[in-house]
Formats: C-alpha cells, structure tokens, sequence
C-alpha cells in the first residue's frame, strides 16, 4: 500500500495523559462511555444483535494498552427498533446518563434524525457535547448536502462502493443488461442513482433492463420481485439490500433458480451467507472495507469475536477503523471531552488492520482501502468457513484509499 503510505503518512503517536478527569482530560484507565442506538428488536433485530456483540469485543480488545490514550470503552445498548423516531427517544435516554458518545449505523433516517438532534443538543448545552460516530449508515448526503461537524463516518459511502463496484464491472464483458432492486428509503435511492450514473459513464453499452424498491423490512416474500427480474432478462443485479431483506432476496433467488450475477453492499452481513448457502457460487459480490479471510489484525479481532459468541460470525470491519480513530483522536487531544476530541479526529491519520486510515477534515469521510470479494467454497487460500456453509468470501480486488475516494460537497458549519 505504497500510495496509502504516501498519502496518509505515519500514525498518530500514544500521548502520556496525565491530567485531571474533572477538568475533562483523559487519563489511563478513564473510562469512556459509548451508546450504541440500533435495532435490537423487530425484523432487523439479528443484524444489530450481531453488531451490538462486535462493539462489545471490539472495545474490550481496544481498551487499556490497545489503544494510545490508555482508556477503557464501554458500550451501552439502546434499542431505537429501526426507527428514527425511536432513535431520539433513546438518545435523550443516553444524553441523560451523560453519555457524550452515539455510535449508530443501520439506517441513514435514523443517522440523518440523529445527527440534527445532536447539533441542536449541542448549540443549546455547550460543555454537554455529543457526537456521532456512524459505522454504517452510507447516504452520501451525510457527508455531502447534509454534513456536520458532529458526525463522523467510518464506512464508506454509497458512491465510494458504487465506484469501486463499477471500476470492477467495467471489465466484466458479460454484464450485457442489469436489474436495479433496493429498499424505498434513502441509501435504495441512492444506489440506484449511483448505479446508472456510473455505468452510463463507464459501460455506456449496458442496458437497465429494470428497477424496483420495495418498502424496507416489510416484505416477507421476494417471489414477485425475482419473477420481474428473470422476465427482465437482466443478467445482473446490483442491489443495497442489508439484513433479513437481502436474505430473504437471496431464497427466493435461489427458490426460483435465477442464474444472474449480483453485486451487493451486504451480502456478507449476518444472515445473508445462510441464505445463500451453495447459490450463487462464484456470482455473488460485494464491496465493503474487509472480508473475512482478510490477514493480520482481522483475523485476531475476528477470532475473538466468534471465541466470545459461538454461531455468531464476525463482519463489521468499520468497528475497528471507528476505535482506531477515536482512540487516535483521545490521545492527540489529551482529553476525552468531545469538543476537543473532534478537532483531534479531523484530519487524522492512522494505522489501522486495512493499512493507514483518514478521517478527512473537509466532510469527516473516512478514507481507506475497500474489497471487492466473490462467494466461493472454502479453500487452503480463504480457509475462513462462514455461517457453517463451507463457502467463504474470496477478495477478486483490492481498492487503495484513492480509487474508490468520491468528492465532496459539504460546506462544514464549525462551532465558534
């Protein structure tokens, strides 16, 4: 990763914490409270379940000596059911028990809710500041149209996927006429436009052969949709679909026996490997900052996952990168107060499990390395068994933080 190297520079270096808690500086040992607002119930209660699980190993291993400040994370569940209502209901709950840390990620309406009611917070109870670290939630308004000094995301955009997505089916001669399916919400919109407008740019042969959104985690049944696609004669299908959507996308898909290519965002989440089970073989990919035969770090963080949560797999990549950041921005800052904390973060360079990371300053996009990776049966190069299948995911490309990078046009609003 000589460009990534180049580009980013070296990490941020551990930084000896010696002042007061009162005076709200970090010591070692300090310990710093994280709510985690996600669906813990309701059709998409296995996703955040899961990933609820992940931030819990996650902070333990970056606790204490795993990260240069020294401090200890903790993480406190709220259950927002999905819902970005719900969602401001559980962050007055976790402001109220001086929770000054929201990490979010399913759902851009929730992020969107969160993110306007944390800046409210902010401008009316200086010295009380929250903010938002956002591990999932991929609207590129979030850090474009609608962008905030307060959030700060870690996974990559729907147009930085959709890029890197396109770059690799640019040179897949047999995509000929694709099918366009994703949930009627923001991110579904957004795949959509990012879609057409990158293959129209870089395979202006290919032909949109169908497009559908469906009312997200309200269908039980994709019959209807799959039988739309095998009568488009699309012989591949680009969908955003995450949790028991792509999954029950995936059954009737195989139910049916369509024979296409697919390109995901989530086909590697909780769940969906089941669904796919022996479908699709070679045909199903997706784009995302890590898969699950990725070496070093990857391989230990997710080890102790599934030590810790037996049946349960390890996917949330973004979970690292989040607390390599924060832990980055504490020590830089010699505080845990979020004002100081997130003018430390902005800008910031790091080594993470993928190489070096950065939190860019003009719109708090996270800049790193994505991976294409394509469903395949386990072998002696990608040994990782995923949810008892005997299939794993194979990186087919490596994307350095460069090519996948998409400008942006926030006009960032900075306190004082």
């Amino acid at each position: 990763m000589k460009f990534a190297k180049k580009m980013f520079g070296m990490s941020v270096a551990s930084a000896a914490l010696s002042l007061s808690v009162s005076a709200a500086f970090a010591q070692a040992g300090e310990t710093v409270k994280l709510a985690f607002v996600d669906p813990l119930s309701g059709p998409m209660a296995n996703i955040g379940t899961n990933i609820l699980h992940t931030f819990q190993v996650i902070a333990e291993r970056k606790s204490g000596k795993g990260n240069p400040a020294g401090v200890k994370y903790e993480i406190v569940p709220f259950d927002n059911k999905g819902s970005a209502q719900e969602s401001l209901s559980v962050l007055k709950a976790a402001i109220d028990q001086n929770i000054r840390y929201i990490i979010q990620g399913n759902g851009s309406a929730p992020a969107m809710a969160l993110i306007d009611a944390i800046s409210k917070h902010n401008e009316r109870n200086p010295g009380k500041e929250v903010i938002l670290l956002n591990y999932a939630a991929v609207d590129p308004d979030l850090t474009n149209s609608k962008c905030n000094y307060w959030h700060f995301r870690f996974d990559a955009d729907t147009s930085m996927k959709m890029e890197a997505m396109t770059t690799y089916m640019k040179d897949q001669k047999d995509i000929k006429k694709v099918y366009i399916i994703g949930q009627n919400y923001s991110h579904g919109h957004q795949v959509a436009k990012f879609a057409k407008d990158n293959l129209a740019r870089k395979r202006p042969d290919v032909q949109i052969v169908g497009e559908d959104l469906h009312p997200i985690a309200q269908v039980k049944d994709f019959s209807p949709y799959v039988a739309k696609i095998k009568q488009s004669g699309a012989d591949t299908v680009i969908t955003g679909n995450w949790g028991n959507d792509m999954a029950l996308l995936f059954k009737a898909a195989q139910d049916a026996g369509l024979n296409v290519n697919w390109y995901t965002y989530y086909a590697g989440a909780a769940g969906s490997p089941t669904a796919l089970g022996s479908y699709g073989l070679g045909k199903v990919r997706y784009v995302y900052p890590g898969y699950p035969n990725l070496p070093g770090e990857y391989q230990e963080a997710m080890k102790a996952f599934e030590t810790r949560f037996k049946g349960e797999d390890f996917s949330t990549a973004t979970s690292l990168s989040l607390f390599d950041i924060l832990g980055g921005g504490i020590a830089k800052a010699k505080s845990t107060d979020p004002v100081k904390v997130a003018k430390a973060m902005e800008g910031l360079s790091v080594k993470s499990y993928s190489g070096d990371i950065q939190m860019r300053a003009s719109d708090h996009q996270l800049q790193q390395t994505l991976y294409l990776a394509s469903w395949n049966k386990v072998d002696k190069k990608n040994p990782v068994n995923r949810e008892n299948t005997g299939n794993t995911w194979h990186a087919e490309k490596v994307f350095e933080p460069y090519v996948a990078s998409t400008p942006t046009t926030c006009q960032m609003k900075r306190p004082g």
